[in-house]
């Protein structure tokens, strides 16, 4: 789900509010949930098959029970309503609304957190969050159609809002590992912990482009780049899914946001997108073609308009290009209150029920997460009724409804399991999560080897991200927008870590820590104690980055971070003359101004997750080398905040650190770069290959990015460069590997303004690790048809 409405719901259905009023004590002051959590250190775990099972055909016992149901069922099957519409004014499960909205209206599907919206605790446990999920699928089978509700969640990050489940880094770190192994584990660990509070659907992975880099929603998903964004999303929603027909410890994963939701004109959340059709195809669709391929079981549209033409009402992009042309034969959701948003917010509709006709007869949207009132069921009904949409337009919908609350096995069994209850923040968990946090860290800058650190050194630490667990979480965690000020890093009840809590057991000392200025650079703080302190130490570290934010409540003007935040590096250097060493934590890549030329080290941190500080730690202080390439451009300026790899080559790009950039601590050499043939051809791809060797000082993972770029392309300007192909591989001190690409003339297909898919001969230089690496390059001749169309849309 995607909630810019997740709030503390204070509605309930009418016809409660007098009995609820008068039973009100509680306060409306959130309190932690009290079960205590004692997971087993380790478990075992089903690796997937090959290919997982995808979505469809409708077996007969579905099309039949299809038949067997009402009108006002169907269309009930359809509607999606959020948690809170459930809460009494206590923060409790309110029966009488539950059985309201399944017998009155046979609503079979919630969605949401209590935590989200009037729930009582903080952070539900899986046991408090399976409690009411249960009690929920209780009333579903004994009320209205008797069919199980299925449950979903914004798990996008580990199981986010479960109490004590392992939260991985966002999304944009784990693809800055380049390592789809990393994806794949937290998909599973995600699937497992959400199942395990009765949860049958994730609303993840998030499939859009990174462009615009002021855009909120930027470390939500897997970068810029739509091979990189294509194969984690592949790996991850294996994943989440697995043989999830057969294996309940497996949820149905939601590819979203269908689609071109990553560029937003202005950098805003929803605003309108222009993207040309083709460019669409090119860039901002293969990643959900890669989902659909690895078997995704559902999918939802995006928010706002492309082109202004929205997206919830598209009959293009929702039924020729999503069913007809990529073959997704999967659950369709709407994200939260589109379909009610086309009159109340973009003005493309009259009203809800032109918007409903429109969406249910123009695209084939099967569910409304509609999600706190009866307008999409009572709209509906009467539409259907009048004429306006057919039943069997109805039944279509519902029978995907019904057959993927079979293939969860809801029908045989619809309650949490809790077998799973124990193994919710199981360490092994945990230490995955910081094994993604090892690969993804990105080091941008290391001037005379300032990094890493030793433990004799006199090292003073400032800046507000280093003692802070939230900050490494940011949005979705705990909460919506994270936790507040006010909550602070106590809502996690110890599940969880700082930076300078893994300072500590890297070192075994105390750190000298100084805030120096809070995360909004309120004002500086301290000034006197740490200029002095900074002349005394021999290096110092400075953590900036941002506070927590989701979605559009996270909208900034400009990229620069706050002022007095730069201001506190500017401070200790002038003071001191000492080596800088900046870590950034952030969700989206803030301009460092000045800093970028006045630090000596700079390490991107991203959003680790709960548990990234002793990662980090040991990243900084050498225990581990760092991997991480930057999977997005990052600007040096405002005017490059949509600079990506991929655009017109004629274009310059020169931003403050490119695509794929990322050092590490050892010597890597890259060497003897061959190719099979030097003519590339439609049906006989060849083999990319080189030695790479790890001349030390340390053991190395490192990430072989391949890339290509055409020296011309015939109506249709060839990007800058274009990543094909990477791997990922460990190397001990003194190893030398030979590393082998494939590359097939099919690859360097092209959606042109016709709409067709072709490839343009022309000489085609290619480049491994192009921004690391020097003159690791060759070229061969594409060597094909002008006039052969792979593809027609």
């Amino acid at each position: 789900m995607d909630a810019s409405s997740q709030h503390q719901s204070s509605s309930q259905h009418d016809r409660d509010r007098d009995f609820l009023e008068a039973k009100c004590t509680w306060d409306g002051v959130q309190i932690p949930d009290p079960e205590e959590i004692n997971p087993v250190p380790t478990y075992k775990h089903k690796r997937p098959p090959h290919k997982i099972p995808q979505p469809g055909p409708i077996d007969r016992d579905i099309q039949a029970l299809v038949g067997k149901l009402g009108l006002k069922e169907k269309i009930g099957q359809m509607t999606q309503i959020e948690v809170g519409q459930l809460l009494d004014c206590n923060g409790e499960l309110n029966v009488t609304a539950v059985q309201y909205w399944i017998e009155e209206w046979g609503v079979g599907s919630f969605l949401g957190t209590p935590a989200n919206h009037g729930g009582k605790y903080q952070w539900y446990s899986a046991k408090k969050f399976s409690e009411l999920t249960d009690s929920v699928q209780k009333i579903a089978l004994e009320y209205g159609p008797k069919l199980p509700i299925i449950w979903g969640l914004d798990s996008v990050r580990g199981a986010n809002f479960i109490k004590g489940a392992a939260m991985f880094p966002a999304g944009i770190a784990t693809a800055a590992s380049f390592n789809t192994s990393l994806a794949y584990d937290a998909g599973r660990i995600t699937a497992k912990d959400t199942r395990a509070a009765g949860v049958h659907w994730a609303f993840a992975p998030v499939s859009d482009l990174s462009v615009n880099k002021l855009w909120p929603r930027v470390y939500e998903n897997f970068g810029e780049d739509p091979e990189l964004s294509a194969r984690m999303t592949a790996a991850s929603i294996r994943g989440y899914q697995g043989n999830y027909k057969h294996d309940r410890s497996r949820v149905a994963a939601c590819m979203k946001h269908f689609t071109g939701y990553g560029y937003p004109f202005d950098g805003q959340d929803r605003s309108n997108r222009h993207i040309a059709e083709h460019e669409m195809l090119e860039y901002y669709i293969p990643p959900f073609k890669a989902a659909i391929d690895a078997g995704v079981a559902t999918s939802m549209e995006s928010y706002g308009v492309v082109n202004g033409v929205p997206m919830a009402m598209s009959h293009r992009y929702l039924q020729e290009i999503l069913r007809d042309q990529l073959g997704f034969k999967g659950t369709l959701v709407s994200d939260f209150g589109e379909i009610n948003s086309q009159a109340s917010t973009y003005f493309t509709a009259r009203d809800i029920r032109q918007a409903t006709w429109a969406t249910l007869n123009r695209t084939s949207v099967d569910m409304s997460m509609v999600p706190e009132d009866d307008s999409f069921s009572q709209t509906t009904l009467d539409l259907v009724k009048e004429g306006y949409i057919t039943e069997a337009r109805i039944d279509e919908s519902v029978a995907r409804i019904l057959q993927l609350k079979k293939d969860l096995g809801l029908f045989s069994q619809p309650f949490a399991d809790p077998d799973l209850l124990n193994k919710v923040g199981s360490a092994q968990d945990v230490e995955a999560s910081r094994d993604s946090v090892r690969e993804s860290v990105t080091l941008l800058k290391n001037k005379d080897g300032v990094l890493p650190l030793k433990p004799a050194e006199r090292i003073l630490y400032i800046g507000p991200t280093l003692n802070s667990t939230r900050f490494m979480g940011g949005g979705w965690n705990v909460f919506w927008q994270g936790p507040t000020d006010e909550e602070g890093d106590a809502v996690y009840q110890g599940f969880g870590d700082t930076i300078l809590d893994g300072i500590k057991r890297v070192t075994g000392t105390e750190p000298l820590y100084f805030e120096g200025t809070d995360i909004y650079g309120s004002e500086l703080v301290d000034v006197g104690p740490i200029t002095e302190a900074a002349r005394l130490a021999d290096k110092i570290v400075v953590g900036l980055g941002e506070s927590p934010y989701a979605e559009i409540e996270g909208d900034i003007g400009n990229l620069r971070l706050p002022q007095n935040q730069l201001n506190l590096v500017y401070t200790v250097a002038e003071a001191s003359h000492k080596p800088i060493v900046v870590v950034l934590v952030e969700g989206r890549p803030r301009i460092l101004d000045a800093v970028a030329n006045v630090a000596d080290g700079i390490v991107q941190a991203y959003l680790p997750g709960t548990y990234g500080g002793l990662p980090i730690a040991e990243i900084l202080f050498g225990k581990v080398n760092p991997s991480g390439r930057l999977p997005y451009t990052y600007p040096a300026f405002e005017s490059q905040a949509s600079t990506t790899i991929w655009q017109p080559s004629f274009s310059d790009y020169n931003p403050q650190w490119a695509f794929g950039f990322g050092l590490g601590y050892s010597r890597i050499e890259y060497s003897n770069i061959t190719v099979s043939s030097n003519s590339l051809k439609v049906g006989k791809p060849i083999t990319i290959s080189l030695n790479v060797t790890n001349h030390g000082p340390y053991a190395q993972k490192e990430a072989l990015l391949l890339f290509t770029n055409q020296e011309y392309r015939f109506d249709m300007a060839p990007e800058h460069m274009r990543l094909r192909d990477f791997a990922k591989v460990g190397l001990a001190v003194g190893e030398m590997e030979q590393i082998s690409f494939q590359l097939s003339a099919e690859q360097m297909g092209f959606w042109d303004s016709e709409l067709k898919k072709r490839i343009e001969p022309s000489p085609l230089n290619i480049y491994i690790n192009p921004y690391t690496q020097a003159n690791i390059a060759t070229q061969v001749q594409l060597d094909v048809d002008p006039d052969f169309i792979l593809a027609q849309a």
